[in-house]
């Protein structure tokens, strides 16, 4: 955990953030957030959030953009409630809604806006600016919509948060381990 410039991560209650994760700077994470091994979170140059309940899993990287000449404004980081992001993802400066699973090895860029419910496919590249549907099941590179999720695979999206905040709740509890209870 890491301040920058006088912005120093908030974190929410019973909160996991493994002791080789990385968090600097304009950073909120809600009740029951995991970070996993590896994980940089880098808020450095505009706001990150990720909501209550959702993992971001190993050697993930989130991340922002400026504000400049060629990004107005620039663009923060939001991340959703219940939300699984996949080993090895990254996210830059995007929207990522409720109940979502990214698939290990994904891409998303600035700007882009995956909608509550969304799974989208390991290895997927969402390109600045797109906008992911909600309901569906996306793959690929560009990612493309592939179908309706189906109800199983609904329910799926919020089993894997469920799992992930029992998880997190096991590294909690074993001596030595420390997060924020």
């Amino acid at each position: 955990m890491r301040a920058f410039q006088s912005q120093a991560p908030v974190l929410g209650q019973r909160v996991y953030v493994d002791s080789t994760a990385l968090v600097i700077g304009q950073v909120v994470l809600g009740d029951d957030v995991s970070l996993w091994p590896y994980v940089v979170v880098r808020g450095d140059v505009n706001a990150i959030g990720v909501g209550a309940r959702s993992n971001i899993q190993d050697l993930s990287v989130l991340h922002v953009t400026h504000d400049g000449p060629y990004s107005p404004g620039g663009f923060a980081l939001a991340v959703g409630k219940d939300v699984t992001v996949g080993h090895r993802c990254v996210l830059h400066a995007c929207t990522i809604g409720d109940r979502c699973l990214i698939g290990m090895g994904s891409i998303v860029m600035d700007g882009a806006v995956i909608e509550d419910e969304v799974l989208l496919a390991a290895g997927s590249l969402v390109g600045p600016g797109k906008r992911l549907e909600s309901g569906y099941l996306y793959r690929g590179c560009p990612a493309q919509k592939l179908r309706p999720l189906a109800a199983q695979e609904r329910d799926m999206l919020r089993y894997s948060a469920a799992h992930y905040v029992g998880l997190k709740d096991r590294y909690l509890g074993v001596a030595g381990i420390s997060g924020r209870k």
